[in-house]
């Protein structure tokens, strides 16, 4: 792996550290004052973006950790190339709205980095399942 690939992936998976293990300062050291979050997904939910800037980003991810609970994260393959990473998993939770699980599901992950920072983070997962569980359903 070239250089500007590590070191992408490395900063990848520090704020991924970061974030799993609450460490709010360096996941706001690793971004970059404009960088975007974005989720797709049913709109009744209080966590789908996209956020812009730092403040949104830490707003929403307070919004996320209290609505969310995460109970299974898996990274199964990950690819670095220059400034992009991406990454492939499984992950389970539980909605604190309606407090029903989810249930096990795939996600991917779109990062991008420059200068040592993450620009953007686009997450994707099974939105249904997560709509549904956040519902009720």
């Amino acid at each position: 792996m070239d250089a500007e690939s590590q070191a992408s992936l490395d900063t990848v998976m520090a704020f991924m550290g970061a974030m799993g293990g609450g460490d709010m300062e360096t996941l706001t050291d690793l971004m970059a004052d404009d960088m975007v979050w974005h989720n797709e997904g049913d709109k009744a939910m209080p966590w789908i973006g996209p956020w812009q800037g730092k403040q949104a980003i830490l707003d929403f991810l307070g919004v996320f950790s209290s609505n969310l609970q995460t109970t299974l994260w898996e990274n199964e393959d990950v690819i670095a190339s220059g400034d992009t990473v991406a990454i492939f998993g499984k992950m389970d939770g539980t909605t604190t709205q309606s407090g029903a699980q989810i249930g096990e599901f795939t996600f991917a992950l779109r990062a991008k980095v420059r200068d040592g920072k993450l620009v953007l983070w686009n997450w994707f997962e099974d939105s249904y399942a997560v709509s549904k569980a956040y519902h009720g359903g």
